[in-house]
């Protein structure tokens, strides 16, 4: 059986798109269940759905592999990064230079070098789930060619690799939805702790109820 769109589409509208629904963000949508029917069909439904509700967060809507805006002012480097700004003045001479503060920013972590190396720039976000850093790069063989995550399969790849397999943090989809267990909020851990979590999860049950299949 296949994902009936028809009645997806309609949901999707009434629930998460109120203000209409582009065709970027159908083509994105579509895509992922389009991987989903190929590849993994017969797992759980909450796993798409919280997939799905993942890369609604992470793209702002948009549903294709986006790329991390790092053009902060310095009121918001101080608010976003505060143990990496010591004062205001520190934090105006990065603002509004994204790859100056991305190179500061991600410096000496996730597997990135000093800030002179360029590597926090190199490996800042990208993709349907935003991956950040040179390790993370390395998981899915792309630290040679980081704008790999900003094309549809490698994007797609990521997503659902990096959230079955616990490429992220370790727990995977099947920690949180396996029979019984159903854990909609503690699911944000699969990729970053409990960040917007309650949303994702709100998010994630819209399209829970979104999924039906056609019969023939």
């Amino acid at each position: 059986m296949s994902i009936n769109r028809k009645f997806f589409f309609d949901r999707v509208r009434t629930h998460l798109y109120k203000n209409g629904l582009d065709q970027d963000a159908v083509d994105g949508h579509s895509a992922i269940l389009d991987r989903w029917e190929k590849d993994i069909p017969k797992d759980d439904d909450r796993w798409l759905a919280y997939m799905l509700a993942t890369a609604y967060h992470e793209t702002g809507g948009r549903m294709q592999p986006v790329e991390e805006n790092l053009n902060y002012s310095a009121k918001r480097l101080l608010e976003v990064f505060p143990g990496r700004f010591k004062d205001a003045a520190e934090a105006a001479r990065y603002a509004g230079k994204p790859e100056k503060i991305a190179n500061r920013v991600y410096a000496d972590r996730l597997g990135n070098g000093d800030e002179a190396s360029g590597e926090g720039w190199r490996y800042r976000g990208r993709g349907l789930v935003q991956i950040t850093g040179k390790t993370n790069y390395e998981k899915f063989g792309i630290a040679e060619s980081p704008d790999d995550a900003l094309q549809t399969d490698g994007a797609l790849t990521m997503l659902f690799d990096g959230m079955i397999e616990g490429r992220y943090t370790g727990k995977s989809l099947g920690d949180f939805f396996d029979g019984p267990r159903e854990e909609w909020v503690e699911a944000r851990r699969i990729v970053n702790g409990y960040d917007r979590a309650d949303d994702i999860a709100r998010y994630a049950k819209h399209y829970y109820s979104a999924i039906s299949y056609t019969t023939g």
